[in-house]
């Protein structure tokens, strides 16, 4: 289960708030329609989720295998689909993780798992 108490996802979010300013400020500097730039950066929570979904990885030592994984599944070899679907499992499971230690970031996880194919 993951520890997660109050405080340390307020400084998650904290972070995240930041990191997602950032972001913001950069791409309208950069002539980006701000529209638009709000539209397409992640809400604070959808960082906070891959924070923590990372942190788990690293926890278990599984963070360069899970990176290696996707990227395998990315370059379309003839594994590329067994690949896709080990990560897919994987980080699926890391999401129901965090979800259930933090209900508040139910929706968050449910953007991050959208694009997954668990089986």
């Amino acid at each position: 289960m993951l520890p997660l108490t109050a405080e340390r996802l307020a400084q998650l979010r904290g972070d995240a708030a930041l990191e997602r300013e950032t972001m913001l400020e950069r791409r309208v500097r950069g002539g980006q329609d701000p529209a638009i730039a709000v539209e397409e950066v992640p809400e604070v929570d959808d960082f906070v989720v891959h924070t923590l979904r990372d942190e788990l990885l690293e926890a278990d030592g599984r963070l360069a295998e899970f990176g290696l994984a996707r990227l395998a599944a990315r370059a379309g070899g003839p594994d590329a689909d067994e690949h896709r679907r080990n990560a897919d499992r994987v980080e699926f499971e890391l999401l129901r993780q965090i979800a259930a230690a933090a209900p508040d970031l139910t929706v968050a996880v449910w953007r991050a798992g959208a694009h997954l194919a668990a089986d």
